[in-house]
């Protein structure tokens, strides 16, 4: 187990080490009014405490991702787990704590508009469309994959439509209403039962002296599918995810003091991190090599390996609480997705949110629109996920990127991971079915000239910003 434990070892050493030199990069201001205090209206913009912050962060982050994905991913190997521990520290909680303080300093922007100001306007139409896109694949998926693990649990007269309908209505509530009302009340619980599962998988894997592989960068995956990129994409949640961008504002416009941000950003990105690791190496030991993994999961899907592993390992009663647990995540991602969504849709359309009304008519078509995607092959929908996420993910990066450059700071620490990023897409989008279908070798060679097309275009439009002096912060006038 040395890989296991010293990779979760590494990933709470990272965050006091690495992500206090990215806190220390970006300069926390704490005398700065965060937006939860200067746009107050108590319905998406008031002040709540650190610690309900930073569970509703880590909730709302860690859907189904960071348990399906290194669960698919676990197919590979440990290399599964080098990805989750470095791309978690350099990249993942980057990528969340640069999102999360740039949109608090821009009071509570969400991706597009933060990417119309640093990117140009175009990316402000291009990425709403996809943020928006995104989400939707998110909630649909964050519906069908409670409901297909909740009908493993309930009884037979409770039908699969029943249990839709069941977390629509939920998502409808928590959608509209306050954020304090429904998801600051109800997270607390769900955060037991997150922590109830996660610790005794975990815990379990240790006690049993489950056999969990040591490091190797050998290709372990059945089919002999390439780690590069498909691994980058599989394990999104968990190490690197693009999703959490359209998250980590709703906490921005809630955060009472910048000082707060790491904790909140950097520090819930290694929980999910943890969780990642602890549901890979559950995955890795539990069935006989990876062709019995495989077998179970073409059968089942990755609902079949967690009812099945939390049962082994916990008993009946305890297997049960660790399948709560993890219904809790993608439930509660799945919420504050439809709620970025409509927030985002606001913001892009200027409509203020203080009437109920106003909330309503942007939110339905939404919940019709993922009604209708429920139809549609969980596995097609998670493909198209999976890099619509992480596409995602590379745009936030290069925001991060140009706002530490034009401030004349350390901005490597975004474009390196943004660099890999942009190569991992733009290599499977041109290689996959679902894409262009272009042989790998050629996808390679479109994807190099790709990344270094955009490299050169953000060091034109980065010099060009600084040199203009591009106000980085909205009321600038604030005392700082």
């Amino acid at each position: 187990m040395y890989t296991f434990i010293g990779g979760i070892l590494l990933l709470i050493v990272g965050y006091f080490i690495y992500g206090r030199f990215v806190e220390k990069v970006f300069g926390v201001k704490e005398a700065r009014q965060t937006p939860a205090f200067s746009k107050r209206d108590n319905v998406d913009y008031l002040p709540m405490g650190k610690k309900r912050n930073s569970l509703i962060q880590l909730l709302n982050i860690a859907g189904v991702g960071p348990i399906f994905g290194p669960i698919m991913g676990a197919l590979y190997g440990p290399a599964a787990f080098i990805w989750i521990v470095i791309g978690c520290i350099f990249a993942g909680a980057v990528h969340d704590y640069l999102t999360g303080m740039i949109s608090i300093r821009n009071r509570g922007a969400h991706l597009p508009e933060l990417a119309g100001k640093f990117l140009g306007k175009t990316m402000k139409h291009v990425v709403n469309a996809f943020a928006i896109l995104l989400l939707l694949l998110v909630g649909t998926v964050f519906v069908t994959a409670p409901a297909d693990l909740l009908a493993g649990i309930t009884p037979d007269w409770v039908s699969f439509g029943v249990i839709i309908a069941a977390i629509f209505i939920y998502y409808i509530l928590a959608t509209l209403l306050p954020i304090d009302q429904i998801i600051g009340r109800l997270y607390p619980i769900f955060g037991a039962l997150l922590l109830i599962s996660a610790i005794g998988v975990g815990a379990s894997l240790v006690i049993t002296g489950a056999p969990i592989p040591e490091l190797t960068l050998q290709n372990m995956h059945p089919d002999k599918a390439p780690i590069f990129p498909l691994l980058f994409l599989t394990i999104s949640c968990g190490a690197l995810s693009g999703f959490h961008a359209t998250q980590t504002p709703i906490i921005s416009r809630t955060t009472q003091n910048e000082s707060q941000g790491r904790f909140i950003f950097y520090g819930m990105m290694i929980a999910e991190g943890i969780i990642a690791m602890i549901w890979a190496a559950a995955a890795m030991s539990l069935f006989d090599g990876y062709n019995g993994l495989s077998d179970i999961l073409a059968n089942g899907g990755p609902a079949a390996i967690v009812s099945e592993a939390s049962t082994a390992m916990l008993g009946a009663i305890g297997g049960t609480l660790a399948v709560l647990g993890v219904i809790v995540l993608p439930i509660t991602s799945g919420d504050t997705a439809f709620r970025s969504a409509r927030m985002i849709i606001a913001d892009y359309l200027n409509i203020s949110q203080t009437k109920l009304m106003s909330r309503l008519w942007i939110a339905v078509p939404l919940f019709i629109i993922s009604y209708g995607l429920t139809n549609i092959d969980f596995t097609l929908l998670w493909r198209y996920f999976s890099w619509a996420n992480q596409s995602t993910a590379v745009i936030a990066l290069w925001v991060g990127a140009m706002y530490l450059f034009i401030a004349k700071k350390n901005y490597w620490i975004a474009m390196i991971p943004g660099i890999f990023m942009t190569m991992a897409t733009t290599t499977y989008i041109l290689n996959a079915a679902i894409g262009f279908g272009l042989p790998m070798n050629i996808s390679y060679i479109g994807a190099s000239i790709a990344t270094a097309l955009i490299i050169a275009l953000f060091y034109k439009a980065a010099i060009k910003a600084r040199a203009n002096k591009l106000q980085l912060d909205d009321d600038a006038n604030i005392a700082a």
